[in-house]
């Protein structure tokens, strides 16, 4: 059995395993890790989330982790996901209130109160704005920016009507962004301290109730555009405000800090039988 805790950040939803003592490799024993993170992430058949994250030991931080997709792909960022691990490291004990953790990105620095932990991102790269694209017979004024992940923005005029899994899919997997491929946010400016965000996140393959790092690359995005000023409030689609507080640097953004409530569901154990379903 394995010992996990779920959790969700503003929606996005998580399975978190304390793995410092390698539960999780003594348990699958010759199973692949990213087959059992697409089977205990499938809905229905076991816990079900939008992803996993491992807590592993770091020489040179609080903790480093590992974080992978529901359909098993290690991707170096996730905001909520930050978040979560963060709040979950503090509940366990293996980390203070303010905290540095290691991931592929860079380390990253973490402040929790309560259920609200703010998060301060790598600093953003690759800013590109106003690009044209063919999209589902359409041209698309696209921009893009990587906040740990990459991420592509639209500006939407019709925000809840939006078709986010036709057009994001298609933007995911656009030759732009090959072959990493893209995130996809849809965005509408509400003032110039507010947008409204609705995400198609990479490696969930879907829409998501929040991204944290979208919601940081569509604040970052409106701000180049003149749109909004920091800290900005980003609504997402569970109906939760996240807010992005940044900075103006000499090559683009600084500063850039992600902050937002949590959520610890529940905690359990997980059975083999959680992640051999299906299996001979």
């Amino acid at each position: 059995m394995i010992p996990f805790a779920k959790m969700n950040g503003s929606g996005n939803d998580f399975i978190l395993i304390d793995n410092r003592a390698r539960p999780v490799e003594a348990a699958i024993g010759a199973l692949d890790v990213k087959d059992f993170v697409r089977a205990v992430c499938t809905p229905k058949l076991s816990v079900g989330a939008d992803g996993l994250i491992l807590i592993q030991e770091s020489a040179r931080a609080d903790f480093s982790w590992r974080f992978f997709n529901a359909d098993g792909s290690e991707v170096e960022m996730c905001g909520n996901g930050g978040r979560c691990a963060a709040r979950f490291a503090l509940l366990k004990g293996i980390a203070p209130t303010r905290m540095t953790f290691e991931t592929a990105a860079g380390l990253i620095d973490a402040e929790v109160t309560g259920p609200v932990v703010k998060l301060r991102l790598t600093d953003p790269f690759g800013l590109s704005l106003d690009e044209v694209l063919p999209v589902e017979g359409e041209d698309l004024v696209v921009h893009s920016v990587n906040t740990g992940v990459p991420h592509a923005v639209v500006f939407a005029k019709d925000l809840e009507g939006c078709d986010v899994f036709r057009l994001g899919r298609a933007l995911r997997y656009h030759e732009r962004f090959r072959p990493a491929g893209t995130n996809a946010n849809f965005i509408r400016v509400v003032d110039d301290g507010t947008i409204a965000v609705r995400t198609y996140e990479r490696g969930v393959e879907d829409e998501t109730l929040a991204c944290g790092t979208g919601s940081v690359a569509s604040a970052l995005v409106a701000a180049a555009k003149g749109l909004v000023r920091s800290p900005v409030a980003v609504r997402v689609k569970s109906g939760e405000t996240l807010r992005i507080h940044f900075a103006a640097g000499a090559g683009g953004f600084e500063k850039v800090y992600l902050e937002g409530k949590t959520a610890l569901v529940c905690e359990g154990c997980l059975k083999e039988e959680g992640w051999l379903f299906g299996r001979p």
